[in-house]
């Protein structure tokens, strides 16, 4: 059992791993290539690629399918169609540290979301920990200075990136809750199966983007944008994410959340060659801290009162 949380959490770590590019992607290539055409090229190349690994276990477990039924779509709405469109949209008109700076909203609407929804309220130590991982996050942001923090700025596109924070805390639960449905789907057909129900969602929206006039430049920058949101983003990153979410539950994996901006500052120390200053030692410190203390739960801090599940 523990062997399972840590490589869950190891998976839930990779996934914000792969998620740490994917704020700096979309508004790299926002000029080139409108918000939804992003995400249905993104997962129709995930899906082509996937499929033909699942037709057999989808097959297989048609009836498993048919239990699970409307959920699968809601599951898809949120997960696949909804957030990452509009992620991309929130790019188109805001920056990616403002991206980063709200969605630390994610554990707060997970962590309530879980008690309503679930009936599985943190303990006091996890609200700790989530505090103190939130001021080694705005250390990181502000790059250490309150100055930064009182001259950021906010416009509409921050809205939108708060309304995907909501729908992505919205999906973790949905997967935990709905869980004894979709146990026993194996976790490459049940991406599988959400990625043909969001595909068609994400269609509509791409073709009024292209009525109304919109543009997708064709060249090495986007090509490499779809590429990278597909397979890491997409396949490697929602797997590591939906099974973590089984074994950890929601709120604890939504903490992870945290350490979007710490690999990314890694990764440019390794990629780009750009210098880690004090601060981010500082606010990385604080974050690992802020998560060891909120997951590292003994078992009889767990809650007592488990949510009866409602179809």
């Amino acid at each position: 059992m523990k062997n399972s949380r840590t490589w869950a959490t190891l998976g839930l770590l990779l996934a914000i791993l792969c998620w740490s590019g994917n704020a700096l992607v979309a508004r790299a290539v926002h000029n080139d290539i409108s918000p939804f055409a992003l995400a249905f090229w993104r997962w129709s190349l995930a899906c082509a690629l996937l499929l033909p690994f699942v037709i057999v276990p989808l097959r297989r477990h048609i009836a498993d399918l048919k239990h699970a039924g409307w959920r699968l779509l809601v599951l898809s709405a949120c997960g696949i169609s909804a957030y990452n469109s509009l992620l991309y949209s929130a790019a188109q008109t805001t920056v990616a540290i403002n991206i980063t700076l709200v969605s630390t909203c994610l554990p707060l609407v997970t962590f309530i979301g879980g008690g309503l929804l679930l009936g599985e309220w943190p303990a006091r130590r996890a609200w700790l920990g989530m505090f103190i991982a939130a001021i080694g996050l705005l250390i990181l942001i502000t790059q250490g200075s309150w100055a930064t923090l009182t001259s950021m700025s906010f416009n509409p596109g921050d809205l939108i990136m708060l309304l995907a924070v909501t729908d992505w805390a919205l999906y973790s639960l949905l997967l935990r809750r709905w869980s004894k449905y979709l146990q026993p789907i194996p976790p490459l057909a049940l991406l599988g199966v959400l990625m043909v129900l969001g595909v068609p969602m994400i269609l509509p929206f791409y073709l009024f983007e292209l009525a109304q006039g919109a543009q997708v430049n064709i060249n090495a920058t986007t090509i490499g944008a779809i590429i990278y949101t597909a397979l890491f983003a997409s396949l490697v990153a929602y797997l590591a994410w939906n099974h973590g979410i089984r074994v950890v539950g929601a709120a604890k994996a939504a903490l992870t959340s945290y350490l979007m901006p710490v690999f990314t500052a890694v990764l440019a120390w390794l990629l780009l060659g750009e210098s880690l200053q004090a601060y981010h030692w500082v606010g990385g410190a604080l974050i690992f801290s802020g998560l060891l203390l909120a997951t590292q739960m003994r078992a009889n801090n767990a809650p007592k009162v488990q949510a009866r599940v409602i179809d």
